[in-house]
């Protein structure tokens, strides 16, 4: 596995946490990892560990928010620390807002689609190159326009390029199956189309996995 993630250019772990703490360790010091595992990061005592991804030292992180805001900054503008170290900060957020996705931007993705669904059923996809890159730490640009009749952003991932559908799942149980052609391909700043109906007006989204072929 080591002389795959060489030949693929793999050379570190990217983490980023629910407060928008982001951190790069070289995936070489990992190799020997105790029964008892290792420390990966140090975190502040009200924030969490939420990623983890593999990254080749010269690709994009995006990051999204749960208030609709995202970042897409170079990897390279965070310096590689060891284990057991704090990271720094990725994305500045409100009080009351929280990471709710990190994904890595390499060659083949900056040519793909972003998915984005919102807590009320609204969704859509926005291609990559809408995100602009900016400097890390700032507050970032829109990934939707959030209001009342959308609720918040809950699922914000990279629509992987063999991608035919996409399962919708609320917090009551309810389940859509779509073809991903059928979601609108829109810009940041707008809400999106209604993806899911609810049975039970009170339900909201709870998550969204692509499927592939």
């Amino acid at each position: 596995k080591r002389n795959e993630q060489k030949e693929k250019g793999i050379a570190y772990i990217f983490m980023a946490t629910k407060r928008g703490v982001t951190k790069k360790t070289k995936l070489s010091e990992f190799e020997n990892i105790r029964r008892n595992g290792l420390v990966s990061i140090k975190l502040e005592s009200k924030d969490e560990l939420i990623w983890a991804k593999l990254t080749s030292g010269e690709d994009d992180i995006l990051l999204v928010s749960h208030e609709g805001k995202s970042i897409r900054f170079a990897e390279g503008e965070v310096r590689h620390t060891g284990r057991d170290t704090m990271g720094v900060r990725g994305i500045m957020l409100k009080p009351e807002d929280s990471v709710v996705s990190m994904d890595v931007i390499d060659t083949l993705a900056k040519k793909g689609e972003f998915l984005t669904v919102m807590e009320k059923g609204i969704g859509k996809k926005t291609e990559v190159a809408g995100f602009p890159k900016q400097r890390r730490g700032g507050q970032g640009v829109k990934v939707a326009e959030i209001k009342p009749k959308t609720g918040k952003v809950v699922v914000s991932q990279l629509v992987p390029p063999d991608c035919e559908e996409v399962i919708l799942t609320s917090n009551k149980g309810q389940v859509v199956k779509l073809p991903i052609k059928s979601v609108p391909k829109l810009s940041r700043a707008t809400s999106g189309v209604i993806l899911m109906r609810f049975t039970d007006k009170s339900d909201t989204i709870a998550a969204a996995t692509c499927l592939t072929k």
